[in-house]
């Protein structure tokens, strides 16, 4: 059994953890209120916009369609995972580089891929390939609309430049706290509506819907960007505080464990001495 000075710089050294873990626990629930509200106030908006240019574009013949809507042979695949830049998130960033993985290994496994990391994490895992084209960790440190267009506006230039034949973006859709689902989402070229378009029932189009497309398009696509990017934004706050509570619960499961074992061993040293002054007593008597 352990000696009592080693078990107590145990329970120090695990109370301190435990009260690291809860308060990051505590820390990301303030942020994960904020984080939380805003995909929810944002995705019934983002989502109408792009079913609503989807719809649209499937209307329009081949040669008046978007160069966004180019299919073309695919050879050329980059994929940006959306990670965060901080650990301590449970499977929050692994389970999106096993994702990106995959779909390199894999889906994409005949082209050519390359990455734009957004997150130190997708970065650090990434970049030992020698396919990281670019590093947008920086835009956690401002998450606004423009910061994110900014990004989303790179990644147009070089699908219309022919850089890249498809870009698909990565990501953990927020459900609850403890749950996030990977997103694979394919950002460009536009993914046209499946079954009859029927747009024109609900809506009159003025100017022309070839004017309307050309000109929401480019703002539908940064707003997809920046609703993963909010996604995977909270995602990560509620995968932070559930990962902490289970380390945290976990902490004070062993503290307690490690205060009984404690206990016993104090209680054994002191029955030990008790009997030893008991048999120096006898002896003397002796």
């Amino acid at each position: 059994m352990a000696n009592l000075k080693e078990i107590r710089n145990r329970i120090s050294s695990v109370s301190s953890t435990m009260q690291i873990t809860s308060a990051m626990k505590m820390v990301s629930a303030a942020k994960l209120k904020k984080a939380q509200d805003a995909i929810t106030a944002m995705r019934p908006y983002a989502d109408k916009l792009t079913e609503l240019l989807q719809s649209l574009s499937a209307t329009l013949d081949a040669d008046s369609g978007s160069t966004y809507s180019e299919q073309r042979e695919l050879k050329k695949v980059l994929i940006v995972p959306i990670t965060s830049n901080r650990g301590l998130a449970g499977a929050f960033n692994s389970n999106i580089i096993k994702e990106v993985t995959r779909l390199s290994s894999e889906t994409y496994a005949n082209q050519e891929v390359s990455y734009l990391a957004i997150g130190k994490k997708a970065n650090d895992a990434f970049k030992k390939t020698n396919k990281v084209i670019a590093n947008k960790s920086e835009v956690f440190d401002d998450l606004t609309f423009d910061n994110v267009a900014d990004i989303a506006q790179l990644l147009m230039d070089k699908f219309v430049a022919g850089e890249f034949d498809r870009i698909e973006i990565v990501y953990n859709k927020f459900k609850n706290a403890a749950t996030q689902i990977i997103m694979t989402e394919q950002f460009l070229p536009i993914v046209p509506v499946e079954g009859d378009a029927n747009v024109n029932a609900d809506y009159i189009f003025e100017p022309s819907k070839e004017e309307i497309v050309e000109e929401l398009i480019p703002k539908s696509l940064k707003t997809q960007l920046y609703k993963g990017i909010r996604d995977s934004f909270a995602s990560e706050h509620g995968a932070r505080m559930t990962a902490m509570h289970k380390a945290t619960d976990n902490a004070t499961e062993l503290r307690d464990q490690l205060k009984l074992t404690y206990n016993k061993a104090r209680q054994a040293a002191i029955t030990n001495e008790i009997l030893e002054i008991v048999g120096g007593a006898e002896a003397l008597n002796n």
